[in-house]
C-alpha cells in the first residue's frame, strides 16, 4: 500500500519496512540550562553522587546559608537520638522498669485485638476498646411488659384462696381486738395517779342572784338597749339606744345619727338582743343637748322606765349598758363620780356647741357607748351615756351621762313636734375668774331679748340662775335650760364690785 502524495507531488520522507513506511523521530528541543540553577541543583562534576565540594556549605560562613541554633539540651535529650547510636530510630517501645522493652499484649480480655494485621512488637501501642464488641448473636431483643399482679399475689406472693384471705382477716381483728383490751387494762392499772371513775361533784342549786343584783338588772334592762348600726357609701359605725316607747321609739344620741342623716346613701338599723333587725326613721334631733330619736316598726318591744335623776347621789351604784368597740349587751359597773357636771363638746361637722348637765361615773363608757343606758340600783334609767373624758381614746373612769329627766324631757318634745325649743337669756358669755367671785361674763346683750329687757349689761357676771351657782359659761347654759320658755326666774350678777339681782322672764333660743 503507498502513502498519498502530498500536494506538491513530492512523496513523505519515512523508513519503508517493506510493508509499512514507518515516520522518522522528532528532533529534541532541550532548552538552556540557567548556570545558577545548575550550580543549586546539578549534579556535581566528577562525582556520581547528589553533592560536589565547591557547592556552598551550610556552616553558616560568609555568603552560606544561615542554619537555625542548635536545640534545647532538654529537647535534644527528650527527643533526640541516643548518644553514640546515630542510625537508632525515633520511634521506640517503651521500656519497664528493669530497662526491658515492653510487648504490647495481643490479645485483651481473652479476645483477639481488633485488627489482625497489627505488629504486636511496634513501638506504637493501641489501647483496649472503649466498647467491647459484642457478636449479633447476642443481642436479644428487649421482653415486653409482664402480667399484672394480683392482690394475693402483691401482698403473699403467690395465689391464695378468698376463703383463705378472709379467716386472715378474721384472726387479725381478733387479734387486735385482744390487744386493745389488754392495752387499755394495762393502761388503767399502769398510772397510779388516774382514775376512769372519777366523777366531781357539784353544788345545787347554782348560784343564787337575788332581785337587785347587778345579774338581776343586766337581764331585765339589755333587751330594751339596742345597738344602732350606720352603713353608707362614705360612713359607717355603730352605737347604742334605749327603747323608751311600745310604739318603737328609741332614745339615743345626736352624733350616733348625725353621719346617716348627712350621707342620704346611709342607712339606720337597729338591732335587738335576740338578733332581730329593723330598718329605723329618724323622728327628731336635738343638736344642742345631743339628744335624738328613732322609730322602729317591732311587735311588742321591751321598754326601759325612766327613773328620777335628780334623787341619784355621789356613790350610788349605776351600770352602763351598750354596745362599746361594738360589742353588743356590755354591762359595766361604777358609781356616780359627780352629779351636774356641765359638759361642752364642738357640734357634730360644724354645727353648734353641745352643752349639756352630765351625770359624772367611773364605769366603763367606750366608743360605742354612745346612746346606751345609765340605769340606778332598780334597773331605772337614770342617764344616756354620751361622751367620755380621754388621753388614751379608750375609758379612763371619766364618763358623762345626759340627766334621765332632761333626756326625758328633751325626748317627750321630739315626739310630740319633732324638734325642741330651749329657755335663753340671749346672751353671749365666756367663763371669768377673779380674786372675789367666778361665772359667766357677759360678752354682747341681744337687743331685744330676755337680758336686754330685764337691764343685764355687757361686761355683767353672772354667778346665780335661781338656785343654782354658774362658775363658768357652760354651767350659765344648763341653769338656764332646767327652767321653761317664759319662765321668770332671779339672776345674781356683779358689776362693778356690787351684786345685782335682776329678774329675768326667759325666751326661746
Amino acid at each position: 500500500m503507498r502513502e498519498p502524495e502530498q500536494g506538491n507531488g513530492t512523496p513523505r520522507s519515512g523508513v519503508d519496512d517493506g510493508a509499512h513506511r514507518r515516520l522518522a523521530p522528532r528532533p529534541l528541543n532541550r532548552p538552556p540550562v540557567d548556570p545558577g540553577q545548575q550550580a543549586v541543583f546539578g549534579r556535581p562534576r566528577g562525582v556520581a553522587g547528589a553533592f560536589a565540594g565547591d557547592r556552598p556549605v551550610l556552616d553558616g560562613g560568609n555568603g552560606s546559608v544561615r542554619l537555625a541554633p542548635p536545640p534545647p539540651e532538654a529537647l535534644a535529650t527528650a527527643f533526640g537520638r541516643p548518644p553514640g547510636d546515630p542510625g537508632a530510630r525515633l520511634q521506640r517501645p517503651p521500656v519497664d522498669l528493669g530497662g526491658e522493652p515492653e510487648v504490647e499484649p495481643v490479645f485483651w480480655e481473652g479476645k483477639p485485638a481488633g485488627d489482625a494485621w497489627r505488629d504486636p512488637g511496634a513501638s506504637a501501642v493501641i489501647g483496649p476498646p472503649a466498647v467491647t464488641e459484642q457478636p449479633a448473636a447476642d443481642t436479644e431483643a428487649e421482653p415486653g411488659p409482664g402480667p399484672r399482679l394480683s392482690v394475693p399475689e402483691l401482698l403473699f406472693g403467690r395465689r391464695v384462696k378468698p376463703t383463705a384471705l378472709a379467716v386472715l382477716l378474721v384472726a387479725a381483728l381478733l387479734v387486735g381486738a385482744a390487744g386493745g383490751v389488754v392495752g387499755w387494762l394495762l393502761g388503767r392499772v399502769g398510772n397510779p395517779l388516774t382514775d376512769g371513775g372519777v366523777t366531781l361533784a357539784e353544788v345545787k342549786p347554782g348560784k343564787e342572784r337575788p332581785v337587785g343584783s347587778v345579774a338581776d338588772i343586766a337581764k331585765r334592762v339589755t333587751p330594751s338597749v339596742v345597738s344602732i348600726e350606720f352603713k353608707g357609701a362614705n360612713v359607717a359605725g355603730v352605737g347604742s339606744g334605749v327603747v323608751i316607747d311600745g310604739a318603737g321609739y328609741v332614745l339615743t344620741n345626736d352624733h350616733v345619727v348625725a353621719p346617716a342623716v348627712q350621707d342620704t346613701s346611709a342607712k339606720l338599723t337597729v338591732v335587738f338582743i335576740d338578733g332581730k333587725r329593723a330598718v329605723a326613721q329618724v323622728v327628731g334631733r336635738d343638736s344642742k343637748t345631743d339628744l335624738a330619736v328613732i322609730k322602729v316598726e317591732v311587735d311588742n318591744p321591751t321598754v326601759l322606765q325612766f327613773g328620777d335623776s335628780d334623787d341619784l347621789a355621789v356613790g350610788d351604784t349605776v351600770l352602763a349598758i351598750g354596745s362599746p368597740l361594738s360589742l353588743s349587751n356590755t354591762v359595766t359597773e361604777g358609781i356616780v363620780s359627780a352629779l351636774h357636771r356641765p359638759v361642752t363638746a364642738a357640734g357634730e361637722n360644724g354645727g353648734p356647741q353641745v352643752t349639756y348637765d352630765a351625770i359624772q361615773t367611773d364605769a366603763a363608757i367606750n366608743p360605742g357607748n354612745s346612746g346606751g343606758a345609765l340605769v340606778d340600783s332598780s334597773g331605772a334609767l337614770v342617764g344616756i351615756n354620751s361622751s367620755i373624758r380621754t388621753e388614751t381614746g379608750g375609758s379612763v373612769g371619766l364618763g358623762f351621762a345626759i340627766s334621765g329627766n332632761y333626756a326625758r324631757k328633751v325626748s317627750q318634745a321630739l315626739i310630740r313636734d319633732g324638734s325642741v325649743k330651749h329657755a335663753d337669756m340671749n346672751v353671749n358669755v365666756r367663763s371669768a375668774s377673779a380674786e372675789t367671785a367666778e361665772g359667766a361674763q357677759v360678752q354682747n346683750v341681744l337687743e331685744g331679748g330676755a337680758a336686754d329687757a330685764a337691764g343685764i349689761e355687757e361686761g355683767d357676771v353672772i354667778t346665780r340662775v335661781g338656785d343654782r351657782m354658774v362658775r363658768n359659761a357652760a354651767e350659765l347654759t344648763v341653769a338656764v335650760r332646767e327652767h321653761e320658755i317664759g319662765e321668770t326666774v332671779p339672776v345674781v350678777l356683779a358689776r362693778q364690785g356690787r351684786e345685782l339681782t335682776v329678774q329675768v322672764t326667759l325666751r326661746s333660743d
